[in-house]
């Protein structure tokens, strides 16, 4: 049943914003600041919550599977942090975008792949190991690659503080992971029990961000809608196709080049939205309304990457295909 509602997670999302657009007052609380938990802005420690799932369904034998499918996870990582960052600053350049839009778009396209990619690629009947390791990869190089590559393209629209981006992912990402991976290590039956739903605890959170940045920022989404929805999208449109189709340059089998492509096509928006709106992020900005737009295009790509990402799964799930790499029943293995 857990199963079958997280399979559903597009659809959630695309009706959670749905919903927080024609009623933003019933969402609007999560994004505004009335709560802070822990003194922390509630983005923040909703995130927390989604990181601290993924280190409960990880393992330190799940660390020895990167040196198990070294190329794969290589050319996976490597395109994630050179193939969306470069093409979220091409983007942001070419459409004009205004200097709260462009560096919102760069910050989401130099964050690592998702959770969500792990359910699509499960639906795509492409290898789930070789998605799952990817995402831990990916996230944990994103600690410093995040920070240094928003740094490098972003810098050019304002000046960014890179240290102060490097400890809130430290915060955000790094330590409720590594919670989540001792929990599982030294309480495996409390973590099992956990892991029955914390994979529809993360899709449940995951909407809430999104319907909270969406509520907050509608008229600013209203007033930017036409070429921020066609440069999200565009991002996203990039990622799917050229992660697929390098890795098959790179001879790896179909299978692999699948799972590459959700991989690097679906960004962690929910980093992005939650990177976006801290108040030492905001205030680099050189006023509010600059401030206030940087969220915007992460809560636009959450949407966008789900439903493109659903799409290709419902293609690819009706024929699977094998490769040396991904032997028939691997995917179940999980």
């Amino acid at each position: 049943m857990v199963q079958r509602v997280t399979g559903l997670f597009a659809l959630w999302t695309v009706l959670g914003t749905l919903w927080a657009w024609f009623v933003p007052d019933h969402f609007i609380w999560v994004a505004d600041g009335r709560f802070k938990p822990f003194g922390q802005p509630l983005i923040s420690v909703l995130l927390g919550v989604i990181m601290l799932g993924m280190g409960l369904t990880l393992s330190f034998d799940d660390l020895r599977r990167v040196f198990a499918l070294p190329k794969a996870v290589a050319a996976g990582v490597a395109l994630q942090f050179t193939v969306m960052p470069l093409a979220g600053f091409g983007l942001a350049v070419a459409f004009g975008l205004e200097t709260g839009l462009a560096v919102g778009l760069i910050l989401v396209a130099c964050c690592p792949g998702g959770t969500a990619s792990n359910v699509v690629t499960y639906l795509a009947r492409a290898n789930l190991a070789l998605s799952v390791t990817m995402t831990m990869a990916s996230t944990l190089v994103a600690i410093l690659l995040t920070p240094l590559l928003v740094g490098w393209l972003a810098g050019v629209f304002i000046e960014i503080d890179r240290w102060n981006l490097f400890r809130e992912m430290v915060a955000i990402v790094l330590v409720p992971v590594i919670a989540g991976v001792l929990l599982n290590r030294f309480l495996p039956k409390l973590t099992r029990r956990i892991g029955t739903v914390s994979p529809l605890v993360s899709v449940f959170v995951v909407v809430l961000i999104v319907a909270g940045i969406i509520a907050k920022s509608k008229p600013l989404i209203e007033e930017h809608f036409d070429r921020l929805l066609l440069a999200v999208f565009l991002l996203h449109i990039v990622g799917f196709a050229l992660g697929y189709l390098i890795t098959r340059l790179l001879g790896l089998g179909e299978n692999e080049a699948r799972t590459v492509s959700i991989e690097v096509g679906m960004q962690n928006s929910g980093l992005g939205a939650s990177l976006a709106s801290t108040h030492a992020f905001a205030a680099q900005f050189p006023n509010m309304m600059q401030a206030a737009l940087a969220p915007v295009p992460s809560a636009i790509s959450s949407v966008n990457h789900v439903v493109i990402g659903s799409i290709l799964a419902s293609i690819w799930g009706r024929r699977q295909t094998f490769s040396e790499a991904d032997p028939p029943g691997a995917e179940h293995n999980e």
